[in-house]
């Protein structure tokens, strides 16, 4: 079975998948972290990888960049593939003082003006929630690692360059009442509510809105390793 931004076979993927947005992330953290992992598909450069971690199966896909994007393939990997599970693991920018460059943080919910959830399904609130449980799971284990997890509310914009008259960063972030901002887990979040799954959004801090500090995208790429086991060990609980 395929979809038309799938190649892999049905029961390719295991029922949890960890999603960064760049694919060359999902290929570092397969190659990094899995067990013998196989490429099960690569429409358009976009890689998902299906192994073993600690003797447990678990996959890793990228999801592009936006709403749209992340959309189409966590729609189609809940739905067509029977993942259970989705984490995504990206990189955001900080609104906050408190949340610095490298630190780790769970999404407790999306706010955005996006219309994705209102097209796609009728959906008109502008804060969605990820999967209580899941975020659950992931607190808990980084409990258990010893990592200083920082829960947020995650700004999902639709835009990376807004036109300045809608406001500074500062305006922004007060408006929204968000804490960082990333393009994507608001129509994850709703993917994963419409179709009975479970999502969850932990984000590394690549740049910082308050003092300017950020990232190369070679750091971005290859850096994120905290997220990433994270991420890993709380999928093999699942």
């Amino acid at each position: 079975m395929a979809t038309p931004h799938i190649s892999a076979e049905k029961g390719a993927f295991a029922k949890t998948v960890l999603m960064p947005g760049d694919p060359l992330r999902a290929k570092f953290i397969a190659e990094t972290f899995l067990t013998d992992p196989q490429l099960v598909t690569s429409v358009r450069n976009v890689f998902g990888y299906t192994g073993t971690y600690k003797g447990t199966s678990v996959s890793v896909m990228a999801s592009g960049m936006g709403m749209p994007s992340i959309g189409i393939y966590s729609y189609e990997l809940f739905k067509f593939y029977d993942v259970e599970n989705i984490i995504r693991i990206g990189s955001a920018g900080s609104y906050r003082d408190w949340l610095n460059v490298m630190d780790v943080t769970l999404a407790e919910s999306a706010v955005s003006s996006s219309t994705f959830a209102q097209v796609q399904g009728g959906v008109t609130e502008k804060c969605i929630k990820p999967s209580a449980e899941l975020n659950a799971a992931i607190q808990q284990k980084a409990k258990e690692l010893g990592i200083d997890l920082k829960m947020s509310v995650v700004h999902s914009s639709d835009v990376f360059y807004s036109d300045p008259s809608q406001g500074t960063w500062q305006d922004i972030a007060e408006r929204t009442g968000s804490d960082c901002v990333e393009m994507e887990s608001f129509a994850l979040f709703h993917n994963a509510n419409i179709l009975g799954k479970r999502a969850a959004c932990l984000l590394t801090i690549s740049d910082s809105f308050v003092n300017r500090v950020e990232l190369t995208a070679e750091e971005r790429q290859n850096s994120f390793t905290e997220m990433m086991k994270l991420a890993l060990e709380t999928a093999i609980e699942l």
